[in-house]
């Protein structure tokens, strides 16, 4: 569910899916929602929603940035057509970054460190699958929704909307 304030996790760095370096700070003080995404998945539906919110909130301070990995065996293997796909399919406008490694010994930093908050069950460690969700407040806190959480789910959409900054 949540994780100790860690504001520092928004200054973790990641690769972008153009080869520079990001950070969740570069978002200012949005909500920032990170999401393990596939093209492959069964859960990719879950684009449709997740744009969905980010016009919806986008400009009252709401981010999502999608995390393409192959961790799971269900990403199409070449940045560019992961980024067609989800123009494409989805109409995505949200920053697609660089393809990460989620878990083991040489997941990305960010997702070591994301994986420390607990969902709402009290789970931490492995993400589970594909499309899990980290609501990364402004504070650094971190909220946690496992794959079939779907994106607006009254508990992500009650927490995103009590955060927003404008």
């Amino acid at each position: 569910m949540t994780s100790p304030v860690q504001t520092a996790i928004r200054d973790i760095p990641f690769t972008k899916a153009d080869g520079g370096e990001g950070t969740l700070s570069d978002f200012g003080d949005d909500v920032v929602m990170v999401v393990n995404v596939a093209s492959r998945c069964g859960l990719a539906p879950q684009y449709e929603t997740l744009e969905k919110m980010q016009k919806e909130y986008g400009e009252r301070g709401f981010t999502v940035v999608g995390f393409p990995s192959n961790q799971f065996l269900q990403e199409l293997s070449k940045m560019d057509d992961i980024l067609e796909y989800c123009s494409t399919t989805w109409g995505i406008t949200f920053p697609i970054v660089d393809k990460v490694r989620v878990n083991g010994k040489n997941a990305a930093p960010l997702y070591k460190e994301l994986k420390k908050a607990e969902d709402a069950g009290g789970s931490a460690g492995r993400v589970t699958w594909n499309f899990e969700k980290f609501v990364v407040l402004p504070n650094g806190e971190v909220h946690r929704f496992r794959p079939k959480t779907l994106p607006d789910d009254p508990a992500i959409v009650s927490l995103i909307e009590a955060n927003l900054p404008r």
